[in-house]
């Protein structure tokens, strides 16, 4: 009678197996690293003043962001290879010094792009502040005023802040017959651009 041997089924050893796992793991890390991305666009110190205010142009109570003050590494499109576009901006504000009396005041940032569309410009706002101290926050790039009227795949060129009191769009603080609650002022900011899909690392962006 002859004998039939049975082929013996292969078992992975178990280094095997771990050297699999391992590298599936290294390939998810590097994945996530590609995707969840961010930079600083800008991370400014500045002391205000009412002359400052009074003589910036072509607007007064503005302080424009430009040139070798934004980041060299920002994209040129903005929605690809990352999608900066759809993701969130952290906004840091530093209040280092203000005027006694607590009044309310706020910066605008407005996102002056290299190709415009409809209003041309889109804006954001920093928290309504009555003291020194820092204030942060996470704005969806989708729900700030008007920011579809920015050509994304064609970048920012050009960053102004705006110095305003707590009555909306047209609180410019210089217009304020009570400005010496506004000046001189010192602060802080700072622009954190997020991914989409991803959240604020602040170990990766703001330095000291």
């Amino acid at each position: 009678m002859m004998t039939t041997i049975q082929p013996r089924r292969y078992r992975p050893k178990p280094f095997a197996i771990y050297f699999f796992a391992l590298t599936l793991f290294l390939h998810f890390l590097a994945s996530t690293a590609c995707n969840a991305e961010q930079f600083v666009l800008f991370d400014v110190t500045f002391e205000y003043t009412k002359e400052n205010a009074d003589n910036s142009k072509p607007s007064k109570s503005h302080y424009y962001v430009k040139d070798k003050m934004l980041s060299a590494d920002r994209p040129k499109d903005w929605t690809s290879p990352v999608d900066y576009r759809n993701g969130t901006v952290h906004v840091r504000l530093e209040v280092i010094d203000k005027p006694a009396g607590d009044e309310p005041t706020t910066w605008s940032i407005c996102y002056i792009p290299n190709k415009g569309q409809k209003n041309g410009y889109g804006c954001l706002g920093t928290d309504i502040y009555k003291k020194v101290g820092v204030y942060e926050k996470d704005i969806s790039m989708k729900s700030f005023w008007e920011n579809d009227s920015i050509v994304w795949t064609e970048g920012i060129k050009q960053m102004d802040l705006v110095i305003k009191d707590n009555s909306g769009g047209s609180g410019h603080a210089h217009k304020r017959s009570d400005s010496e609650k506004f000046f001189p002022t010192n602060v802080r900011l700072t622009l954190t651009q997020v991914s989409a899909g991803s959240k604020y690392d602040p170990k990766l962006g703001l330095k000291k």
